[in-house]
């Protein structure tokens, strides 16, 4: 129930954003040469999870549907898109575009995520169709009078592009181990870090033009990508994607405080491989737990130890 409140609530305030940012919204096509990188990649990715939608909703697997809508509204739509539109939305000369591909959007997100919260899509439906009555890229068509009576999306396959869903996937889980590195060594969001990326040269191929985006969102600065990248003396860490990220701590870092941070993390992983040697080394645990269960005990094991 949380989950679905925190949810909730995240859907509602970005519709919110989207609603006021509609403000002189005008419907009219939008040729693929006028869209950004961020709008196809946007494009892409809700014609890629209406097409599972679909699919998942038809073989009765709505788990897989919930999930599929619940990764692309928090992560893709609201944490991103929303967040990475918001200085073409001050450029007089992008707006237009950006309004119209976030019309279209919040439209597609709501007729999909309207079986399961039918009450809150329905409001927010009612709310765009006074700002933006009719609404479209290619096909520009007023919409129903009620979320209940309107069409459900067809996925526009041409508008889907791997390489770009790659990068963004990349991109993400970058910027998601630079914030997650800037909250554990309690880095104020004003300050500027530095960081590298060890990784394979298609990755930093695929990641690379995507700097500015981290700049701007994430305060960094990129130091270097690829395999030949050497870490920062002091730096924190995280493993994504086959990409090690490394933060430069050399401004931020309490050497003090990093040791016994260290020391308690040990103390406690080392408690919890004794819990699994002791209930491993157990002969009627082994002997009578179902294999599955004891294999996920010693995978965990491995990790722990790892």
């Amino acid at each position: 129930f949380e989950q679905a409140r925190n949810f909730c609530n995240k859907l509602w305030n970005a519709s919110r954003f989207s609603l006021i940012n509609l403000e002189n919204y005008e419907a009219a096509e939008v040729a693929d040469d006028q869209l950004a990188v961020e709008d196809r990649w946007l494009l892409s990715r809700l014609s890629t999870v209406t097409q599972q939608v679909t699919a998942s909703l038809e073989s009765y697997h709505f788990a897989d549907a919930a999930r599929a809508l619940y990764d692309f509204a928090w992560d893709d739509f609201c944490s991103l898109y929303v967040e990475i539109s918001k200085p073409r939305m001050q450029d007089e000369l992008t707006r237009p575009i950006v309004q119209r591909v976030l019309a279209h959007a919040l439209d597609t997100l709501l007729r999909l995520l309207h079986p399961m919260v039918p009450y809150i899509t329905e409001e927010v439906w009612q709310l765009l169709g006074q700002v933006a009555p009719q609404r479209g890229l290619r096909d520009i068509e007023t919409a129903a009078e009620s979320i209940m009576i309107a069409t459900w999306p067809v996925a526009d396959q041409a508008r889907q592009d791997v390489e770009i869903e790659n990068r963004f996937a990349k991109f993400q889980a970058t910027l998601g181990a630079i914030r997650e590195i800037r909250s554990r060594q309690n880095i104020k969001n004003h300050e500027q870090i530095e960081f590298c990326v060890r990784c394979d040269e298609e990755i930093a191929r695929l990641v690379r033009p995507m700097e500015p985006y981290l700049g701007s969102m994430a305060k960094a600065t990129s130091t270097g990508w690829g395999p030949d990248v050497s870490p920062p003396a002091t730096n924190a860490m995280i493993n994504s994607g086959g990409m090690e990220i490394f933060v430069d701590l050399k401004d931020f870092i309490d050497v003090e405080a990093e040791l016994a941070r260290n020391v308690k993390e040990e103390k406690r992983l080392a408690g919890q491989i004794q819990g699994i040697e002791k209930k491993l080394g157990n002969a009627n645990f082994v002997d009578r737990a179902p294999a599955d269960v004891v294999q996920a005990e010693r995978d965990k094991l491995t990790v722990l130890q790892d």
